[in-house]
């Protein structure tokens, strides 16, 4: 069973921990996200773009 990532891990650790290359999360516009952006703010505002 896979886990949720943690909502405190940032958007840079993330992509250096899972091997991706920079720049492959993204913001809900389609831009790519900070390194310093936190997980759970990014699920929020997925969130909020569905509403």
């Amino acid at each position: 069973m896979v886990r949720k990532t943690r909502s405190d891990c940032r958007v840079g650790t993330f992509e250096k921990t899972r091997g991706l290359p920079a720049g492959t999360v993204r913001n809900p516009d389609g831009r790519d996200a900070r390194s310093d952006k936190k997980i759970g703010t990014l699920r929020d505002d997925y969130a909020k773009k569905r509403k």
